[in-house]
């Protein structure tokens, strides 16, 4: 299983995870699904999908990418809609399945995350130096 290093792990302050730490060796990889997204979400899950969206964009942009360590939980919010197979036949259930974000779909839903003065989502400080 492919890790995406510097991808973040989970939304700041909250539990919603983005990746997961290790392969399910025995059952294999969880299955993507496409999951309906209703009006009546509470607005942290809108945000959660919003800020993942935005470590998506920010990381791959619209080249394709492995799904890797990336949480199919997570994933299966955008699957089929701002996040698309790339393999024809795709399997659900594999960690090198590949993805890419399509780009209309996504900043149609997400304006937010396209917009020119949308914040990072990647947040690399821990690899600088403090120097105080």
């Amino acid at each position: 299983m492919l890790k995406h290093r510097g991808f973040p792990g989970r939304m700041p302050g909250t539990d919603f995870q983005f990746t997961i730490r290790r392969a399910n060796v025995k059952e294999g990889a969880t299955r993507l699904i496409r999951r309906e997204r209703f009006k009546d979400r509470k607005n942290l899950d809108r945000a959660a999908d919003s800020a993942f969206m935005a470590a998506l964009w920010q990381y791959f942009g619209e080249e394709p990418f492995e799904r890797g360590n990336l949480d199919a939980g997570r994933l299966s919010w955008l699957f089929g809609r701002e996040v698309v197979a790339v393999e024809d036949p795709f399997d659900p259930c594999s960690y090198e399945a590949l993805l890419k974000i399509d780009a209309k779909r996504a900043e149609a839903a997400f304006p937010e995350v396209f917009a020119p003065d949308a914040p990072a989502a990647l947040d690399d400080d821990w690899d600088e130096d403090d120097e105080a």
